[in-house]
C-alpha cells in the first residue's frame, strides 16, 4: 500500500514518509508491520531510512534495475539459501494444517517423472517457496523472497541456467529435498526446518557448477573446433593460391 502511494504521486521523491504511528493508524496495523514495510522497501530501492531523521521516498529513475539487479545464478541462489532458510525456520513456528497439506500436494505435483509436467512443476516448485515465505509471518522476509524470484524467473541467464538443471534433476531427488522441509515444518522444528532448506539449496548450488561447467566445456570445444576449421582453410587456401 506504500508502494502504491509512492507509485501515485501521494509521496514524490525527496518527501518524508509520515512516522511509523501515523501510517498503523492509516493502514490499521502495528508499528513493527510498518517497519518490517518499510525494511523492505529501502532493499528495494525506492526508500532511504535515516536514523533519527525519519524516511525518504528516492527518485525513481533507474527504479526498475533495482529491483531486478545485475547478478549471477550463483549470487542468486546464495540469497535465496540465507533468506528462505530463515523463512523456513520462522514457518516452522507459524505453519498451519491446511498450508501443510497444500505443501505437500505441490511435493507430489513436483515429483512426477513424466515431461509432460515438466511446466506444472515448475510452478508448483514456485508455488512452495512463496508459500513457505508467506507462513513465516514476516511481511519483509516474504517480500524479499518474492523480489528474489521475480529475478529467478524474469532474468534471461538465470532462467536458462534453472531451465538446463530442470532438465537433468531427477524428480526423486527434488522430491524428497521438498519432502524433507515439509517434514521438518510438521515437526514445528525450526532448526529441521533450516537445516531442510539449506541442504536443498546445497543441492541446487552443486548441480549449478555442474551445469555450468558443462556448459563452459561445450563452449569451449565449439571455439576450438571454430579455431581449427579456420586454419584448415587457412591452409587450404594458401595452397590453392
Amino acid at each position: 500500500q506504500i508502494l502504491e502511494l509512492i507509485n501515485d504521486g501521494a509521496f514524490p521523491p525527496g518527501s518524508r514518509l509520515p512516522g511509523e504511528r501515523e501510517l498503523a493508524e492509516r493502514f490499521g496495523v502495528s508499528r513493527v508491520t510498518v517497519r518490517e514495510a518499510e525494511i523492505a522497501l529501502q532493499a528495494l530501492g525506492h526508500i532511504n531510512i535515516k536514523t533519527g531523521s525519519g524516511v525518504y521516498v528516492l527518485d525513481p529513475v533507474g527504479k526498475e534495475a533495482r529491483e531486478l539487479p545485475h547478478v549471477t545464478a550463483f549470487e542468486l541462489t546464495e540469497a535465496r539459501l540465507v533468506f528462505e532458510s530463515e523463512a523456513a525456520a520462522l514457518a516452522a513456528r507459524h505453519v498451519t494444517d491446511e498450508t501443510l497439506e497444500h505443501l505437500s500436494e505441490l511435493v507430489d505435483t513436483m515429483s512426477k517423472d513424466d515431461p509432460k509436467f515438466s511446466e506444472a512443476s515448475a510452478e508448483a516448485d514456485q508455488e512452495f517457496h512463496l508459500a513457505i515465505a508467506a507462513a513465516s509471518g514476516n511481511a519483509a522476509v516474504q517480500y524479499i523472497i518474492e523480489t528474489l524470484w521475480r529475478i529467478r524467473t524474469e532474468v534471461p541467464d538465470i532462467r536458462e541456467v534453472h531451465s538446463a538443471i530442470c532438465a537433468v534433476e531427477e524428480a526423486s531427488n527434488r522430491h524428497n529435498e521438498h519432502a524433507d522441509v515439509v517434514d521438518a515444518l510438521r515437526k514445528r522444528d525450526p532448526a529441521a526446518a533450516r537445516e531442510a532448506m539449506q541442504a536443498h539449496f546445497r543441492g541446487l548450488l552443486g548441480s549449478m557448477i555442474d551445469v555450468t561447467e558443462e556448459k563452459a566445456l561445450e563452449e569451449l570445444r565449439k571455439k576450438t573446433t571454430e579455431s581449427r576449421q579456420r586454419y584448415l582453410d587457412s591452409v587450404v587456401h594458401g595452397r590453392a593460391v
